[in-house]
Protein backbone atom coordinates (compact mmCIF):
# COMPACT_ATOMS: atom_id res chain seq x y z
CA UNK A 1 0.00 0.00 0.00
CA UNK A 2 1.17 3.48 -0.72
CA UNK A 3 0.71 6.82 0.44
CA UNK A 4 -0.61 9.37 -2.22
CA UNK A 5 0.49 13.14 -1.81
CA UNK A 6 -2.21 13.97 0.26
CA UNK A 7 -1.56 11.24 2.78
CA UNK A 8 -4.35 9.22 1.70
CA UNK A 9 -4.35 5.50 2.04
CA UNK A 10 -7.09 2.98 0.79
CA UNK A 11 -8.47 0.44 3.34
CA UNK A 12 -8.92 -2.49 1.95
CA UNK A 13 -12.60 -3.68 1.30
CA UNK A 14 -12.66 -6.99 3.53
CA UNK A 15 -11.50 -4.80 6.04
CA UNK A 16 -13.93 -1.88 5.10
CA UNK A 17 -16.82 -4.81 5.23
CA UNK A 18 -15.48 -6.32 8.83
CA UNK A 19 -15.31 -3.66 10.56
CA UNK A 20 -18.97 -1.87 8.49
CA UNK A 21 -16.74 1.06 7.57
CA UNK A 22 -19.43 2.94 5.14
CA UNK A 23 -18.49 5.94 3.29
CA UNK A 24 -18.60 8.69 5.62
CA UNK A 25 -18.00 7.01 8.75
CA UNK A 26 -16.16 9.13 11.46
CA UNK A 27 -12.65 7.79 12.31
CA UNK A 28 -9.72 8.49 14.75
CA UNK A 29 -6.11 7.89 14.64
CA UNK A 30 -3.81 7.00 17.56
CA UNK A 31 0.35 6.52 17.53
CA UNK A 32 0.75 2.92 18.72
CA UNK A 33 4.72 2.28 19.59
CA UNK A 34 5.83 2.04 16.14
CA UNK A 35 2.61 2.29 14.22
CA UNK A 36 -0.92 3.72 14.22
CA UNK A 37 -4.13 2.63 15.03
CA UNK A 38 -7.52 2.90 13.81
CA UNK A 39 -10.90 3.33 14.97
CA UNK A 40 -14.27 4.40 14.74
CA UNK A 41 -14.87 7.51 15.94
CA UNK A 42 -17.45 8.19 18.99
CA UNK A 43 -20.23 9.16 17.71
CA UNK A 44 -21.45 12.77 18.58
CA UNK A 45 -25.24 12.22 20.04
CA UNK A 46 -26.95 13.54 17.37
CA UNK A 47 -30.48 15.05 18.79
CA UNK A 48 -33.21 14.47 16.37
CA UNK A 49 -36.47 16.86 16.15
CA UNK A 50 -38.37 14.27 18.02
CA UNK A 51 -35.67 13.84 20.58
CA UNK A 52 -35.59 17.51 21.06
CA UNK A 53 -39.11 18.04 21.19
CA UNK A 54 -39.69 15.51 23.98
CA UNK A 55 -36.84 17.44 25.78
CA UNK A 56 -38.60 20.70 25.24
CA UNK A 57 -41.75 18.93 26.90
CA UNK A 58 -40.24 17.19 29.40
CA UNK A 59 -41.44 19.10 33.22
CA UNK A 60 -43.39 20.94 32.18
CA UNK A 61 -46.46 19.07 32.78
CA UNK A 62 -49.32 20.81 35.34
CA UNK A 63 -50.72 17.82 36.17
CA UNK A 64 -49.94 14.43 37.20
CA UNK A 65 -51.11 11.78 35.16
CA UNK A 66 -51.21 7.88 35.21
CA UNK A 67 -49.70 5.69 32.37
CA UNK A 68 -53.33 4.04 32.41
CA UNK A 69 -55.30 7.34 32.30
CA UNK A 70 -53.17 8.22 29.00
CA UNK A 71 -54.26 5.13 27.45
CA UNK A 72 -57.77 5.88 28.11
CA UNK A 73 -57.23 9.72 26.74
CA UNK A 74 -55.53 7.91 23.55
CA UNK A 75 -58.31 5.41 23.00
CA UNK A 76 -60.82 7.31 23.69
Amino acid sequence: MRITSKGQVTIPQEIRERLGLLPNTEVEFEIDRDGVRMKRAAAPRRIDRGRALVEHMRGRGTRRITTDEIMKLTRG
